[in-house]
């Protein structure tokens, strides 16, 4: 029997060595492939090398997809493939009661139960009978899927992801075809391992169509998506195609200066592959070299570019500090991750905003904007690159390990349609005429980027104060007063465009407030509020520094402003702070995404409250 549905989450869920990532990011293609909306929420344990079988070494892939569109990974899982019983211990809760489970009962050892916590095994004591349990020996199944090609007990465990994938499409009626390509290609030189993990596929749907294991299949229907090409792109995918196009509009070379660094390192490996576009990338032995090298770069003429997370952030503090004072471009990505010191790497957070907005010594601002999905990276990287090239000033861009690792469809833009940046460099003065580098445009109050070697154009900048026009070393105070409320005014002069209020009731009292990637958990908690028939207002500020001009305004309509962050309240603290507006933080902190459901029950409990109120 066949049931339509609309959405579904599933999530594969193993030690970190079984290749849950792998299968998890196959089936989430597959679904994109087949026209399904989808986003995908990786997630790696935190510990490195963690025991096998242990609750820290728990590695998972979630996938959402649905024929509607969709923002987030989903909350509420409706299929969990565990893999062993330390998988089914950390990922229970998120399974829906009446949920699908599907656990490798051959894992269920004393030791393997022992280390995963249970006193009793969960799949003979009860306490999974809220669930469809389907408890299959998928070892023994593997095994005889791909007996015919000999392989030793440990490569046979190798493929059961295979079979896993194989029966979980076969739920969900997804075609087979992709994926087997895909494996033809990736082992193409070992053509054992090959047809092993071709046959554990096969073998997974086989299961699935001639056993009466299930008795519903399930199909979800292609989503509406506008007519274009598309692809599959994660954050920080998006971010280097970005970097590229600014380079392309900009007609400046692409300069990475980089420290690998969990999670922003994949930014360092995609450009490193794009030499044929340009991009020349420099893996530095350490932060503050990265940086340097990147503003010795855009001194030079290039798009200079570095990229980190947080501990690497604030060592190139001291560093962006010179690119302020030398009014030199240059683009800081900040893969933001979980906690202070070396923290969560894996996980996500937004815990660096204030560090963005404030973490330099002395009156230090630069540009700051953030990303809101996967896909936004792209155009993300190519706003904060025209602002650094057409303002002349460092430029902090926000990302996240959430945003970074996620996926979700793309559709791919046409470069004929995206805005040429100009770099303005600045010419050789007249004859007679002496090239002043802080002379500023009176308009933007830029001063001019002038290229090493141009005739004319020696100039000298350095980390010392400036005296005003001329750019000689000076100490006198009133010069330093007006330098510094020069940066200041420069900056605020970078055109941002006016924040939207979302409001179709035209009748909202509460309105809630987002920055980056909690823009997905924040829409879809609105639908489901909306849906229910009551007014709810939304504002995402992606500008950060400077602010939009109408956001005090907009502000001020809403008698309640809630904003939910993945931190303890930074983004409230600023709005209150220079609105004076009474903006309550709703926080958790717990490395994950925000919880659609949870902040969908608080904003109902606020807007009944102020309907109440009225």
């Amino acid at each position: 029997m066949s049931e339509q549905v609309s959405r579904v989450v599933v999530r594969f869920a193993g030690d970190s060595g079984d290749g849950m990532q792998l299968t998890g990011g196959r089936f989430g293609t597959d679904a994109a492939r087949q026209g399904n909306d989808i986003v995908t929420l990786p997630d790696y344990p935190a510990e490195i090398r963690a025991p096998q079988g242990s609750l820290n070494g728990v590695s998972s892939f979630q996938v959402h997809f649905a024929d509607i569109d969709i923002v987030t990974p989903g909350d509420d899982l409706d299929v969990l493939v565990a893999m062993n019983p330390a998988a089914l211990k950390v990922h229970l809760p998120a399974l829906r009661l009446g949920g699908v489970l599907i656990t490798d009962t051959a894992e269920y050892t004393r030791r393997n139960l022992a280390h995963a916590g249970y006193t009793s095994n969960p799949l003979t004591d009860g306490s999974l009978d809220q669930w469809q349990l389907v408890d299959l020996d998928l070892t023994s199944i593997t095994s005889d899927a791909v007996k015919e090609f000999g392989l030793g007990r440990k490569m046979v465990s190798r493929t059961r992801n295979m079979l896993a994938l194989g029966l979980v499409s076969w739920l969900y009626s997804r075609d087979l075809r992709p994926t087997r390509q895909w494996l033809q290609q990736r082992f193409a030189d070992d053509p054992t391992v090959r047809d092993a993990n071709l046959a554990a596929l096969q073998g997974g749907w086989n299961y699935g169509e001639n056993t009466e294991t299930f008795v519903v299949r399930y199909e979800v229907a292609p989503a509406g998506q506008p007519p274009g090409r598309y692809r599959q792109v994660s954050g920080n995918q998006a971010l280097a195609l970005g970097l590229i196009g600014a380079s392309h509009l900009s007609g400046l070379p692409l300069f990475l200066g980089a420290y690998p660094i969990t999670p922003a390192s994949d930014l360092l490996h995609e450009l490193a592959k794009r030499k044929s576009f340009g991009v020349h990338t420099f893996q530095a032995e350490d932060e503050i070299a990265a940086v340097g090298a990147a503003l010795g770069a855009s001194f030079g003429g290039s798009l200079g570019v570095c990229t980190t997370s947080g501990p690497g952030f604030a060592l190139k503090q001291e560093m962006i500090n010179l690119a302020v004072m030398t009014e030199l471009p240059l683009v800081i990505i900040d893969v933001q991750r979980a906690g202070p010191s070396t923290g969560m790497p894996t996980k996500t957070e937004q815990g660096d905003l204030l560090q963005a907005l404030w973490g330099r010594n002395g009156e230090s601002p630069v540009p700051v904007i953030a990303a809101q999905s996967p896909a936004d990276c792209f155009d993300a990287a190519i706003e904060a690159s025209r602002i650094a090239v057409t303002r002349r000033t460092p430029v902090v861009l926000l990302s996240d390990a959430y945003l970074a690792n996620g996926s979700e469809p793309w559709l791919i833009p046409q470069i004929t349609d995206l805005q040429p940046i100009d770099p303005g460099f600045a010419k050789t003065p007249d004859d007679g005429e002496v090239f002043e580098p802080y002379r500023r445009d009176p308009l933007t109050l830029n001063r001019p980027w002038a290229i090493p070697g141009t005739p004319g154009l020696e100039h000298r900048l350095g980390g010392l104060e400036k005296q005003d026009g001329v750019g000689n070393i000076s100490y006198d105070p009133e010069n330093h007063d007006k330098m510094v409320r020069l940066r200041a005014e420069h900056l605020a002069r970078i055109p941002v465009p006016d924040a939207i209020w979302d409001d179709p009731s035209h009748a909202a009292r509460v309105v809630v407030v987002g920055w980056g990637s909690s823009w997905g958990a924040i829409t879809a908690a609105v639908r489901r509020v909306r849906q229910m028939g009551l007014p709810i207002a939304q504002l995402q500020v992606r500008h950060l520094n400077p602010l939009p001009a109408n956001l005090g305004v907009l502000l001020r309509r809403g008698h309640r402003i809630i904003v939910p962050e993945v931190n303890l309240g930074q983004f409230s603290t600023v709005l209150r702070a220079k609105y004076l507006v009474d903006a309550q933080p709703w926080s958790r902190v717990r490395g994950r995404p925000l919880s659609v459901t949870e902040l969908t029950e608080h904003l109902l409990a606020q807007v009944e409250e102020a309907q109440r109120d009225e």
